[in-house]
Order: structure tokens, then sequence, then C-alpha cells
């Protein structure tokens, strides 16, 4: 017997809607990754990009449970001597929305060079509108 491997042109990628209206992040996250990833798929391989293209929408509406809208925080380095960020989740969701929901599924997604090709197969809009109707994306429940 032997396995069956997809070859680049048997991968079919559909296209995705999720609103991220009162979700808590971490539980939209996973399911976000696991979709992007391919895991979904009965032809999943872990070497390969077999997952679908995410939009999500209303970022800025997602949610945190218990006290981590006001106890987290994302830390950056920007290279230089006592150059480290601390951002509060409040400021952040403020000021760049979408990247509370780029960085959770990040830390999702494989850390290597097929890892980076997945990041780019998420889209998200802090609004209800975004530029993908041609692609005919069909609405995720989660």
């Amino acid at each position: 017997m032997k396995t069956y491997t997809p070859k680049r042109g048997d991968i079919d990628h559909q296209w995705w809607v999720v609103d991220a209206t009162d979700k808590p992040l971490g539980r939209l996250a996973t399911e976000v990754a696991r979709i992007i990833r391919g895991k979904h798929k009965p032809e999943f391989t872990p070497h390969l990009d077999t997952g679908d293209f995410v939009v999500v929408l209303n970022a800025s509406q997602v949610k945190l449970t218990g006290n981590k809208a006001d106890q987290k925080t994302y830390f950056r380095y920007t290279g230089y001597m006592g150059g480290e960020k601390h951002i509060p989740f409040k400021r952040m969701i403020q000021t760049h929305p979408d990247r509370v929901i780029e960085l959770a599924v990040k830390g999702m997604l494989p850390k290597n060079a097929l890892g980076r090709q997945l990041r780019k197969k998420l889209k998200v809009y802090a609004g209800d509108e975004h530029p993908h109707q041609g692609q005919q994306p069909q609405p995720l429940e989660i």
C-alpha cells in the first residue's frame, strides 16, 4: 500500500469569511489556524500548503475572557539597548485591531518557511468590509 501525497494541481484552496464579533480570541485563532493549515481536509499533508484562505471581519470586536483584557501585553524589541516595548491589549485593540488576531494565529502556525507562507493566507479587517468579494468566500461559523 502506498501513501497518497497530493500534487500542487490537486489542491483546491477555498476562501472563508469569519465574523469575530464577541468571539474569544484564542478559540477564534485556533480554528482559523486549523483552516489555514488545512487540517480540516482529508488530504492534509504536514509539509505542504493544503490549507484555505480566511478573511476575518470585525477584528476590533474580539473579546478576551477573565482579566486578560487588563493584564495581557504584547512585547517587541527594537534592537537597541533598553528598546523593549510592552503594549497593553487595550491600546493594541484600539490602534491595530488586525494585529491582535494576526499575532494570535502566527503563534499557532509552524515556525519555518511554510509558516511564513501560510501567514499570507490570513486577511484581517477591523470593520465588516473587505475587498475579497471576487473570490466568493463562504461564511464559516465558529
